[in-house]
């Protein structure tokens, strides 16, 4: 198993950040890599971080302005080679179908759940291993 892996959040509230950190903790789950985050509050700080690479899952708030993490979401589905899996933050159920036009891998309501996060995290963090693999 990778020693760790790098999980980018992006969200303009620093209390929707600190809630993803804590929902996360170290790892969100036995069999995955211990985590570590890498914060973004602008849309072109996380392109950056994307280009650099080294990336494993995206969390992306969808409620985060003025770019959005749905509209980030697919636009860096349609721009990143290999792009990470996508978690995406939404601020209600029924909003799921705009997480589906985005090309999330994954959405979980917010406020965060931190159950329900760390399941979605983890389902995600081992995908993204296994295509390494």
């Amino acid at each position: 198993m990778q020693a760790t892996a790098t999980v980018l959040v992006y969200s303009d509230n620093a209390t929707t950040r600190e809630q993803v950190r804590l929902a996360t903790g170290r790892r969100p789950a036995a069999d995955v890599p211990r985590v570590e985050i890498l914060e973004c509050a602008t849309q072109p700080a996380v392109l950056e971080a994307l280009d650099a690479g080294g990336i494993d899952v995206c969390v992306l708030d969808g409620e985060t302005a003025p770019a959005g993490g749905m509209g980030v979401c697919r636009q860096i589905k349609d721009e990143i080679f290999r792009c990470p899996p996508v978690l995406l933050l939404i601020g209600r159920p029924q909003d799921a179908w705009l997480a589906t036009w985005s090309r999330a891998d994954a959405a979980v309501t917010h406020p965060v759940d931190p159950v329900a996060f760390a399941e979605s995290l983890a389902s995600l963090l081992r995908e993204r291993l296994l295509t390494r693999a």
